[in-house]
């Protein structure tokens, strides 16, 4: 008896199977990888926040001498920051809203 449902291999994760899947009815590839970079982006985003929280309230001598310059640098690090973690896998936001995202999709078509 053969299923149409595989069980994954010790490396995969659950996504996996979601982003893998070649059931009838799924979304297409350039959807998912739309999706995807969407959650990112969300994950980015909020990661941003995070870290320029971290930042306020320290002030002094830096690369740009604390003056109104290190603001903007700054404000560019913690973007760079974000954006780096999150294309790293984050801290698991952005699986969560991918899975949200697909299922919606999935559920308007």
């Amino acid at each position: 008896m053969t299923s149409a449902f595989a069980l994954p291999s010790p490396g995969l994760k659950p996504l996996d199977l979601l982003t893998n899947s070649r059931e009838p009815g799924k979304l297409n590839l350039t959807k998912q990888a739309k999706a995807r970079g969407a959650a990112q982006d969300f994950e980015a985003v909020f990661l941003n926040s995070m870290f320029q929280h971290m930042f306020t309230g320290i002030s002094g001598e830096g690369p740009f001498g604390g003056s109104g310059a290190s603001g903007v640098w700054r404000s560019m690090l913690t973007d760079e920051y974000a954006k780096s973690f999150a294309k790293a896998g984050g801290i698991g936001i952005a699986d969560q809203v991918y899975r949200t995202l697909i299922a919606r999709q999935e559920a308007q078509s």
